[in-house]
């Protein structure tokens, strides 16, 4: 027989919203299960007594239902079995369950004690105006499409776009290493092509390569852009790992404001029933791992995010959370400069537009093309 256990633990707990879509007995079993399968995995009726049942087991806070098949549920957990890290702590709040049908993952609240843990964005909004000199209006942000050209070919495109008044310009998430685009040769090229721009134009434009790539290489890739003079990372955490861009963001090194790319994380959002809330994982999650900019798809382009769920995104980006920076969201996504307007409605100030393809659109000067979307930006924002 499993004996009574006492622990050292400081009593306080961070806590986890779920929805929970079935009838109301269902949801109660599912809050229950939670609060199980996320912390001992063990048979309830053998967990110990003591500590173990009392405080590390997780504890129902809230059961409210929202109709007659969701629920909203608030279940805390102690702070300690976290182990203070990233990576456990997202396991605690979604590990096994994610494999379950039926729960979403809404919002976190997380105390000081355990936000503490975190460094979060290196630069935050207020980093990234004061490093690119832009303090009130929205960022410009483009990206080098499409897959297949050379990098000397993406280097005068970029060249073009710095020249135009862009502030951001990304490789697109899917170049990485192709052998009709080398990553050292592209990163080069483009790095050199901007800062030409720059000194022709007296602004400051940054060229943010993907180093998205095989785990032994993403902080070999990190360096390398920092040491050829790049302005900023880009990295897709679905794909490398959240704690990965986490790692990158702490590096004082590297020290190189990061966007983060949602490929791969789609099924944990497009599901209202099950999953990670947009708020959560494109707001909150890229924070506390260290992004400064949160690229998702905008509503209205060729992607299905609704206005709201982007509006919670926005939420999520700058909900207070201690020290952790707020952060840009960075919608795009078909976007076309002819949602400009709306989207400077839509988003206020506090934004990074990404246009990607559609300024190819408007015809073959890109330095036009661009002049174009940095003078829709300034005549329409706030």
């Amino acid at each position: 027989m499993l004996t009574s256990v006492s622990l050292n633990l400081s009593g306080e707990r961070f806590r986890v919203v779920y929805h929970l879509t079935s009838n109301e007995a269902d949801a109660r079993a599912k809050a229950r299960d939670i609060c199980v399968e996320q912390t001992v995995e063990f048979p309830g009726d053998l967990v110990p007594l003591g500590d173990i049942q009392d405080f590390i087991v997780g504890k129902i806070e809230t059961f409210e239902p929202l109709n007659d098949n969701l629920f909203r549920v608030e279940i805390s957990y102690a702070v300690e079995i976290s182990g203070f890290e990233l990576v456990q702590l997202l396991n605690v709040i979604f590990g096994n369950t994610s494999i379950k049908p039926g729960v979403r993952v809404m919002s976190l609240d997380l105390p000081q004690s355990l936000l503490k843990t975190f460094i979060g964005p290196r630069f935050g909004r207020r980093g990234m105006r004061s490093y690119l000199n832009v303090p009130k209006r929205p960022l410009l942000c483009t990206a080098l499409k499409p897959m297949g050209y050379s990098a000397k070919l993406f280097a005068e495109f970029a060249y073009q776009f710095a020249l135009g008044g862009i502030d951001i310009i990304k490789d697109d998430h899917g170049l990485a290493n192709q052998p009709f685009s080398p990553f050292k040769e592209r990163i080069e090229l483009c790095t050199e092509a901007v800062e030409q721009a720059n000194r022709e134009t007296g602004r400051k434009c940054i060229y943010v390569p993907n180093i998205t790539a095989p785990a032994d290489q993403v902080i070999e890739n990190a360096r390398y852009a920092k040491s050829v003079g790049a302005g900023g990372l880009l990295i897709s955490p679905g794909l490398t790992g959240f704690d990965v861009m986490r790692q990158l963001a702490d590096d004082d090194s590297i020290a190189l404001p990061i966007m983060s790319h949602p490929a791969f994380q789609g099924s944990f959002v497009t599901s209202s029933e099950q999953g990670i809330s947009h708020y959560a994982l494109y707001g909150q999650i890229m924070r506390l791992a260290g992004a400064d900019a949160s690229i998702y798809p905008n509503y209205g382009g060729r992607f299905s995010f609704s206005r709201d769920e982007c509006k919670s995104i926005v939420d999520g980006t700058q909900v207070h959370m201690d020290h952790i920076k707020s952060i840009f969201p960075t919608p795009g996504g078909g976007m076309s400069l002819e949602s400009i307007p709306g989207m400077c409605e839509f988003y206020g100030n506090d934004v990074i537009f990404l246009i990607g393809g559609n300024l190819h659109r408007h015809g073959p000067n890109l330095v036009e093309n661009s002049r174009r979307f940095l003078e829709l930006v300034e005549k329409t924002s706030v």
